[in-house]
């Protein structure tokens, strides 16, 4: 019956919470804290500290870990399967409707008018990193680092994550 609880506790959250992992994280802490006392809430608070600050979703990492701790191994994976599913039953819904319909001039004419929307939001991302990366770095560490990028990614085809490392290093040991 635990592996039924782990699996509902994270499979609604995500379900039912818009936005991403973040909006999820109260959804679970009161199912793991208030509804099951499986964490105390210091417990869930310290979790939620530590998966901020390592890499990747929240919520996956809290599930993991939850998972884990309630039920072993295949706790985990319940709590995984249980926070990831939700997206991705709905993607292969989405995409197969998408894929079935994708000579339509409706779904044609709807894809041409997202692309410039999603520019928009990446080009907005990009000028916030620019600027976060200007108050911190200054501009002159900046400029070397974007054309440095630049250059990697597109005419030395440096895979991505390789760049990434590079600039992870490069504000490591020297900015």
């Amino acid at each position: 019956m635990i592996y039924v609880h782990l699996f509902l506790s994270f499979f609604f959250p995500n379900i039912l919470a818009y936005g991403g992992g973040p909006s999820a994280i109260p959804l679970i802490e009161h199912e793991v804290v208030s509804k099951y006392g499986w964490m105390t809430k210091a417990e869930f608070s310290e979790l939620l500290a530590l998966a901020n600050s390592l890499p990747g979703p929240i919520a996956t990492k809290m599930a993991g870990y939850i998972g884990f701790e309630v039920a072993g191994i295949a706790g985990s994976a319940i709590a995984l399967f249980a926070t990831i599913a939700p997206s991705l039953v709905l993607m292969l819904i989405l995409l197969n409707l998408l894929y079935k319909y994708r000579n339509s001039p409706r779904v044609k004419r709807l894809s041409s008018f997202v692309l410039p929307a999603i520019a928009v939001l990446l080009l907005s991302l990009t000028f916030d990193f620019l600027q976060t990366s200007y108050d911190v770095n200054k501009l002159l560490p900046t400029i070397v680092v974007v054309i440095g990028s630049y250059l990697a990614l597109e005419k030395f085809k440096i895979h991505p994550a390789l760049v990434i490392l590079a600039g992870l290093l490069i504000g490591g040991f020297l900015l």
